[in-house]
């Protein structure tokens, strides 16, 4: 079985080659390698490789840059998956393709389930939803999987930010009022295999289990990375409220946390609490993943 990674060089990505089941094939590429916007480089993608699976992974994720770049973000997080989605039903492979909870409006008080209307605000979450309703038009076999506020050792995330704060300032302000579900990308990629395999389509909603602020992620972060020797005992994390902060360009969901048990049904058993995740991540930072 032969089975493509695009955006390989992500934290999901190099979480998904990491985790790989054995005996695959397995063809990872980055943006440099394929451009996903480009349908005639997908295609030679598809020729190349005959992949049984594809699990997409490449995503413009600058939430506000976005705002000001949006020809690229839909080119990439809408356009981009209709061209795998048409590839992979003319070649007869499996699609897994990963969005997110900012399909949401964020103003629920009780987790989003798969059949919540999605509203989505900003260029980002637009583009985004834009690409679940590509793929599930085309190829109405793929499976769609929400995920949300994801880190790892890799790349640019929330954990990374929070560290390097709480090194170089000894401190970080972080909001109260935005909740969500922190998910670490080792578990959704995990996940992600387990359900391809299972050759699950349709909308799915894959975080690690709880919910947290931002302000309580960031709490955790600083107390288990202090334990760690990753930043030093007596950093502080500064709870304040979005309307505190400078304004960014695009708005955040005050609430995005997703409900999984339809997902949960499909895998047997739900994901791990984000605790246990984040502590597996911090040893793997200590250990001198990054």
């Amino acid at each position: 079985m032969t089975a493509i990674i695009t955006g390989a060089g992500g934290q999901l990505g190099r979480e998904l080659v990491r985790l790989a089941p054995a005996g695959l094939r397995l063809v990872a590429l980055d943006r440099a390698a394929l451009d996903i916007s480009n349908a005639a480089a997908v295609d030679a993608a598809f020729a190349a490789h005959a992949p049984d699976l594809v699990i997409n992974a490449a995503a413009y994720n600058a939430v506000d840059l976005a705002e000001t770049q949006a020809d690229l973000a839909f080119a990439i997080n809408r356009d981009g998956p209709a061209n795998l989605a048409a590839a992979a039903l003319a070649h007869g492979a499996d699609l897994v393709h990963v969005s997110t909870d900012f399909v949401f409006a964020g103003r629920a008080r009780r987790p989003y389930g798969v059949r919540h209307e999605p509203r989505p605000a900003g260029v980002y979450a637009a583009s985004k939803r834009a690409g679940e309703l590509a793929v599930l038009r085309t190829y109405p076999g793929a499976l769609v999987a929400r995920t949300a506020w994801v880190f790892s050792p890799f790349a640019r995330n929330f954990l990374k930010a929070i560290l390097q704060r709480l090194v170089t300032a000894g401190e970080a302000q972080v909001v109260t009022d935005q909740v969500g579900s922190p998910t670490a990308a080792g578990d959704l990629a995990q996940a992600l295999w387990t359900l391809a395999a299972r050759r699950v389509g349709g909308l799915h909603h894959v975080v690690n289990s709880g919910e947290a602020s931002r302000f309580t992620f960031a709490q955790e972060i600083a107390t288990q990375a202090a334990r760690l020797g990753l930043v030093p005992a007596d950093v502080r994390i500064v709870p304040v409220r979005t309307a505190d902060l400078p304004a960014t360009p695009a708005r955040r969901p005050a609430y995005g946390v997703l409900d999984t048990r339809h997902t949960t049904r499909m895998l047997g058993a739900p994901l791990r609490p984000w605790r246990e995740a984040l502590s597996e991540t911090l040893e793997r930072i200590a250990a001198g993943e990054s």
